[in-house]
């Protein structure tokens, strides 16, 4: 299922997802999608609702026992629950999981991180048969750990553990930025994986863009394979990451062809 697309969005609101979700939509017409999603902001926001305090280390958050079932409740059962519903009133046979249904996701604890894990594996059974029925897998970023436990993920990891899984061809990650930045700020719009870690390495890639670029690079599992930072603000959003190669910043294993 090479064609298969791959599609990471942010946990914000829904009204504030709807126009991806339309392109989204459209795309899942023509080729298989398999949609991922974070919510970091929701979870902020419901664990100061709480009184609960949040602490995050190298861009991840440590997740203790109370924190991790606001990020569970939060994540499967509001996130989750509204791309599905708001997919399905776009015509779109969505069906909600997270990576703990069926071991979907198969994760290890990160040491010191409380209850966060890193993705190790893929168990596709369950993916191959929903995409195989026509249906738009909807993923929150949960997983057991080799205990069994519930942990929290980074959902550019789970995205990218999905897509090298599943060997997608395409991998898009939706952000709040348009791409990758040189040193002189212009944004980047093709680059290798090593020319990658030459600007993580020199300082160029930098911060919260770091584990988006490994999230990137992790996504690629052949020489024809590419991943696609790009803002998912812009109007149709997911059309043009997939179809237009000066929009975003397309990630490759090597080098495009001149």
């Amino acid at each position: 299922m090479s064609e298969v697309l791959v599609v990471k969005l942010g946990g914000t609101t829904i009204a504030e997802q709807r126009h991806v979700l339309g392109d989204v939509a459209r795309v899942s017409c023509i080729r298989p999608v398999v949609l991922v999603h974070g919510g970091g902001k929701r979870i902020t926001e419901w664990l100061e609702r709480l009184g609960v305090p949040t602490r995050f280390e190298g861009g991840l958050r440590v997740t203790d026992a109370a924190s991790i079932e606001v990020a569970a409740a939060v994540l499967r059962g509001v996130v989750n629950s509204e791309l599905v519903a708001g997919l399905r009133d776009l015509g779109v046979d969505a069906v909600g999981l997270s990576g703990v249904d069926g071991g979907m996701l198969v994760a290890e604890r990160i040491d010191g991180m409380g209850l966060v894990a890193r993705v190790v594996g893929l168990r596709r059974d369950l993916l191959d048969s929903l995409l195989v029925a026509g249906r738009v897998p909807v993923v929150a970023p949960l997983a057991c750990d080799e205990d069994g436990v519930i942990c929290n993920v980074n959902a550019d990891d789970a995205t990218a553990g999905i897509a090298a899984g599943l060997g997608a061809r395409q991998t898009v990650f939706m952000t709040d930025v348009d791409g990758i930045r040189g040193a002189d700020g212009a944004r980047i719009a093709d680059v290798s994986a090593a020319e990658a870690e030459s600007l993580i390495a020199e300082g160029v890639i930098a911060g919260g863009m770091i584990p988006k670029v490994r999230a990137a690079l992790a996504a690629l599992t052949t020489d024809g394979s590419e991943a696609v930072i790009a803002a998912g603000s812009s109007d149709a959003a997911l059309t043009r990451a997939i179809g237009d190669p000066a929009f975003g910043t397309h990630v490759r294993r090597t080098p495009a062809a001149a």
